[in-house]
């Protein structure tokens, strides 16, 4: 095995709790190499700052907020932190070690808008799927049939309920902002959405490359304009095809 799978694999047992940077430092959450090795670091700031960043623009005060492949709550609570106490966060994630480590956070969290974690997948039907847990971190376990070259195998695989966004949009307030990271499953997210679409939120996606283009038609033909989420706001120009880390924004927001 590589130094890197290695030492992934010899500190997935270690939790440790860590405070997110500026601006969400009023968050912390509890976190593992099993949501990646970036997590052991000290200091958060460097874990995603492209996300970190999205989440300071793009989410406001009273937002409602979906983080659909939460991992270990990055997003989740960042938002969590943007949103205020009048908002609200749904975290989905299928792996049930994640769940608890979800939980354990959001109980560790005050004065934040309220995460509230579903363990389920989100897919096209509402349905029970296999979920294969990535043999590298967690971070890239996948519904089978989907998932990326980063997993390195499979450890294990599990059954899990998967539900659709216009599912959820029927038992949860309406989002304003919802994030999706699901290993190359996004068209299925997406697919199951169209009530949700309608309402025009703003949508955080990571596009596997097959998926680009049908992602982008799906998303037009909802009135969005699709953007490099790597772009800061001064330099985003509209992309005919989702980029791997895609921004999908309708009027209702600048």
């Amino acid at each position: 095995m590589l130094p890197r799978a290695v030492l992934e694999q010899t500190t997935h047992r270690l939790v440790l709790r860590r405070r997110l940077p500026r601006p969400f430092r009023a968050a912390r959450i509890y976190v593992s190499s099993e949501g990646g090795l970036r997590y052991l670091r000290a200091s958060m700031s460097g874990v995603d700052p492209d996300l970190l960043r999205l989440a300071a623009e793009m989410i406001r005060p009273g937002d409602v907020v979906w983080d659909i492949g939460a991992n270990i709550g990055l997003f989740s609570f960042a938002a969590a932190v943007a949103a205020g106490p009048n908002g609200h966060v749904l975290a989905l994630e299928p792996d049930a070690l994640l769940v608890g480590m979800l939980r354990r956070s959001a109980v560790a969290n005050h004065n934040l808008a309220p995460v509230e974690v579903l363990p389920v997948a989100v897919s096209d039907e509402i349905a029970v799927a296999r979920f294969h847990i990535a043999r590298r971190n967690r971070a890239t376990s996948h519904l089978d049939g989907f998932g990326t070259d980063q997993a390195g195998g499979v450890r294990t695989t599990e059954l899990v309920p998967t539900v659709t966004l216009d599912w959820l949009i029927t038992r949860f307030p309406t989002p304003n902002v919802v994030k999706i990271d699901v290993e190359a499953a996004e068209l299925k997210v997406l697919s199951g959405g169209a009530s949700v679409l309608r309402s025009r939120p703003t949508i955080i996606c990571e596009v596997a490359g097959h998926n680009a283009a049908t992602a982008a038609e799906l998303l037009s033909a909802y009135g969005y304009t699709l953007y490099d989420a790597h772009q800061s706001s001064d330099q985003r120009t509209p992309m005919a095809v989702a980029p791997p880390d895609t921004l999908a924004i309708c009027g209702n927001r600048p």
